[in-house]
């Protein structure tokens, strides 16, 4: 079974380096961007599983990272968890309208971030294990031809 890849996306380097520590304990893979743009790039060519993105980044902000990876049909089902200083009720209903599938306000707590990581990774586990089932299905129903 391949390990899971999370993607660390925040501008600031002690915050990346915080939550790679925290991860740690999690046999994953793990790639950094520090910037918005630079987030985007790694999710084509890193394909995480899951992402830690901050809100406030340069050239573009989590909310517009979000609303890219969500709205992209191979990059939709990426998990995505906020994790972000900002925690007015605002911020969180832009988090959800974006799409992200959970919201962690900073400064983290290592044993609730290990528990959201965890159920998120194994909730997208069971996504991608329903989707190849439905693919299998589909594909000995093709191979079977038409029905008499």
């Amino acid at each position: 079974m391949a390990k899971n890849r999370i993607l660390i996306a925040d501008d600031n380097q002690t915050n990346v380096e915080l939550l790679d520590t925290f991860l740690m304990d999690i046999d994953c893979e793990i790639e950094m961007a520090y910037d918005g743009a630079e987030t985007l790039e790694k999710v084509r060519s890193f394909h995480p599983d899951l992402i830690l993105l901050d809100i406030m980044m340069p050239k573009l902000n989590g909310f517009e990272v979000c609303k890219t990876v969500k709205s992209n049909p191979e990059t939709s089902q990426t998990m995505i968890l906020m994790v972000t200083a900002l925690n007015e009720l605002g911020d969180i209903e832009r988090a959800v309208e974006a799409g992200c599938d959970d919201f962690l306000s900073k400064p983290v707590n290592k044993v609730e971030l290990l528990k959201r990581v965890e159920n998120m990774l194994r909730l997208h586990s069971v996504t991608d294990e329903l989707e190849r089932l439905r693919t299998y299905i589909d594909q000995m129903e093709s191979d079977q031809g038409p029905k008499k």
